[in-house]
């Protein structure tokens, strides 16, 4: 199975609302954007309608992030084409989320990813 990593630009609500958001990015100051960062079996375009309508599983999981559902606004695919290029595991999807993360937070961005 073929994994992606994808980053949705939230609403910049999100640092003034969300306490653990604000704490997770301590460095933020608020020139640039709030992101969600995740990954994903899905097309970057479905996940994000997952998580916009609170999806919930045949097994009765929600599979949305909250975060997401409530203050994502729109895909940033030039964040995240480029990585997507090559086909990876799960394992390397992960891996580049926390990579992708760090490096968003790193350029002064806020970012969120599980």
């Amino acid at each position: 199975m073929r994994y992606r990593v994808y980053v949705v630009e939230l609403s910049k609500k999100v640092f003034t609302e969300n306490r653990k958001f604000r704490e997770a990015n301590p460095q933020f100051n608020g020139v640039l954007e709030c992101l969600y960062v995740g990954m994903t079996s899905k097309t970057p375009q479905e996940r994000f309608i997952q998580h916009r309508t609170g999806y919930v599983n045949k097994k009765g999981h929600k599979l949305s992030a909250n975060i997401v559902q409530k203050y994502g606004r729109y895909l940033r695919p030039s964040l995240y084409d480029h990585i997507n290029l090559k086909s990876m595991t799960r394992a390397e999807a992960l891996a580049m989320e926390e990579k992708l993360a760090w490096d968003l937070r790193r350029q002064g961005y806020a970012v969120w990813f599980n």
